[in-house]
């Protein structure tokens, strides 16, 4: 498969090199993305049980 080590070690860098600008560009795209806050059932809960105590 390989000639030498010099081609196996290329094709290992050439490998790890497209897996960093992978990583790198999901990590630009989540930054350029607005964050979603999750609200939870309960999250909500709290909240209306919140407010239903403060009109008594």
């Amino acid at each position: 498969m390989f000639g030498n080590d010099a081609e196996f070690l290329l094709s290992i860098h050439r490998s790890h090199a497209s897996e960093l600008q992978a990583d790198a560009a999901r990590d630009r795209l989540a930054r350029s993305l607005p964050r979603r806050h999750a609200h939870g059932w309960l999250g909500r809960r709290q909240h209306t049980a919140r407010t239903t105590d403060a009109r008594r």
